[in-house]
């Protein structure tokens, strides 16, 4: 009885820790389940990112901004299917001050990427100009939330600071994890006749010959020091002079800016020195799609920025004569296919409602970009001036489309102004981050605007600057539908008549080719976008009020700008030794693309 008993106990004991371990392990799986869900909503809050910067492209070049002879179906699919911006503004009318108002949020002015004399933008890789290392971008606060980050195509904001291999100023130093492309920006030379073909492959010969002559005296000195052969030491030194005044004359003999600043880099290392520009981008869209599939369990980051439309405009074959443009128009037509590759690797990787997509130009088109009679820039639509000129509409008016299905709605059109400078806070509200504290962050979130939470945009001011000089400021007052615009400085089109600055390429900003306003000239964006007719105190009764207004608001702006070094001004000049090499220097040639390409093959 008593064993019986025992037994009895025994098997109810066994029975209430089997209960309780089941207990257990249904508890446990539970919470697996809900921080797996916990996860996936964390997941969830944070979308991917691509965002896509084209170079020099005229708002006006788009058919969803009003072009109907020149195809951009992908990019017109893009504004169907989410937000138009039609009042979206540049911080800068040049690419380098541009593109870092754009990084951080800030107006150029603020972090030293101005310049107070003629250039404008970064003009060699031997320059130590670049964007400050105290200055944050979207990506360094994006990296911070967990975000997978990278830059594929132009950077432009600087690489070396002391020698040809610290690059200080590469992207990595800015919250990027991956980069792909050029550190510089296509100039003319990039895009090479193909007559230079014959001279790039002798030069590459040349290199190996001087490998042999440096081994063959090397090999000569020491069998003579140990006294296995007996010849004179002119002849050994007259070989080491060869091989000196040989580096020396190629040295020399890169004037072309082709061997120094048109090269692609993977991450740290050079891929092509020099570039093959017209290939340049199909390579940067399959390292834009490889990225996006290697992180599509998110989030990521990336950001595309297009050599297209920049000239010399380097486009395939497949391109070329299908628009009825010339060669701008079937580049800008590339670009479009490559917009569309783009998005539809977004689509096959599964990824298309839980990925915002953003479209824009770095500023407006390039009007004095000719050949003869032929046009190489963009077209500004029905604004007035472009690249170059900051006050002028045409200069930094440029595109804005932005898709995120589910959470935006399509088809709709925003008027109210909007900025280039708002991808910062707008991404750090997103991806659940925080703006600094420590500084003016001139960009504003756009997310309420964008989800209709508020019709008017947050931007009461926005100020145009050419360089380190205020040329314009908008004003869009809080109680009227009006979007004044006050022009202090305009430039002095040339020739007499024109349109642009034909004779100088680009526009001054001070000086004697621009012209000084008192009183300044005054034109409301919402009647008169084209800014072809200046209101005066006969035209329009708030004449006085507006300029009051706007000059009171001048002040307190400038009263928030802190003294920094211009990068663009003292920093600005080329040092040969600066510039990056993918050889032994100077002898710097190189290209792993085409190796690649074979094995792919």
């Amino acid at each position: 009885m008593n064993t019986a008993h025992v037994t009895e106990s025994q098997n109810e004991l066994g029975a209430f820790i089997y209960y309780i371990w089941s207990l257990f392990i249904s508890l446990s799986w539970i919470c697996v389940l809900l921080n797996a869900c916990q996860s996936q909503e964390e997941h969830d809050d944070k979308p991917n990112i691509v965002l896509l910067m084209v170079d020099d492209l005229g708002i006006g070049d788009l058919g969803c901004y009003g072009n109907d002879t020149m195809r951009t179906p992908n990019i017109d699919r893009l504004a169907r299917e989410g937000v138009q911006l039609n009042h979206n503004i540049a911080a800068a009318s040049m690419c380098t001050p541009s593109r870092a108002a754009f990084l951080t949020g800030r107006y150029p002015i603020r972090s030293g990427m101005v310049s107070s004399i003629v250039d404008r933008v970064i003009i060699t890789l031997g320059a130590p100009a670049g964007l400050p290392h105290n200055e944050t971008t979207f990506a360094a606060l994006l990296k911070k939330q967990g975000y997978s980050t990278a830059v594929i195509g132009k950077w432009h904001e600087g690489l070396n600071c002391q020698s040809r291999h610290d690059q200080c100023h590469h992207p990595y130093h800015y919250g990027f994890d991956y980069f792909y492309g050029m550190p510089f920006t296509l100039i003319d030379p990039c895009w090479q006749d193909p007559s230079r073909d014959t001279e790039l492959a002798i030069e590459n010969k040349i290199w190996f010959c001087v490998q042999l002559v440096a081994i063959a005296a090397l090999t000569l000195t020491l069998a003579k020091l140990s006294g296995l052969i007996s010849l004179p030491w002119s002849l050994i030194l007259s070989m080491i002079l060869f091989i000196f005044l040989l580096g020396y004359f190629w040295f020399s003999s890169y004037t072309s800016p082709l061997y120094w600043d048109c090269l692609l880099m993977r991450e740290h290392d050079i891929t092509e020195q020099p570039m093959k520009a017209e290939r340049a981008g199909s390579i940067m869209v399959k390292e834009a799609i490889s990225f996006m599939e290697r992180h599509r369990e998110g989030p990521f980051l990336l950001v595309f920025s297009f050599l297209h439309v920049h000239v010399p405009l380097p486009t395939t074959t497949e391109f070329i004569g299908t628009s009825k443009y010339g060669l701008y128009g079937d580049n800008v037509q590339e670009m479009d296919s490559m917009v569309g590759k783009i998005l539809s690797a977004i689509d096959d990787f599964g990824l298309r409602n839980h990925t915002l997509v953003y479209f824009t130009s770095d500023h407006g088109g390039h009007l004095e970009a000719r050949v003869g009679h032929s046009q190489r820039g963009g077209w500004n639509g029905i604004y007035k001036g472009g690249k170059g000129m900051a006050g002028w509409e045409g200069g930094i008016r440029v595109p804005g489309l932005i898709r995120w299905p589910g959470r935006l709605p399509a088809g709709k059109m925003i008027e109210e102004p909007t900025s280039l400078m708002d991808v910062f806070p707008t991404l750090a509200a997103m991806s659940g981050g925080m703006v600094p504290q420590d500084r003016v962050i001139d960009g504003r979130n756009l997310m309420p605007l964008l989800q209709g939470e508020v019709q008017r945009s947050e931007h009461e001011f926005l100020f145009h600057y050419c360089g380190a000089f205020l040329h314009a400021v908008r004003w869009h007052p809080k109680d009227s539908e009006a979007v004044w615009k006050v022009h202090y400085v305009t430039p002095v089109f040339q020739p007499l008549g024109a349109g642009a600055c034909y004779e100088t390429i680009y526009c001054r900003c001070s000086g004697n080719l621009v012209t000084y306003h008192d009183p300044p000239l005054l034109f409301d964006i919402t009647r008169d976008p084209s800014e072809s007719t200046p209101l005066t105190q006969d035209t329009e009764p708030l004449f006085d009020v507006v300029i009051q207004t706007v000059a009171n608001a001048v002040k307190e702006h400038k009263k928030s700008i802190l003294p920094v070094q211009q990068q663009l001004t003292e920093l600005n000049y080329d040092n040969p030794w600066l510039k990056p090499c993918c050889g032994v220097f100077p002898f710097c040639l190189c290209d792993t693309e085409r190796s690649t390409s074979a094995v792919e093959a």
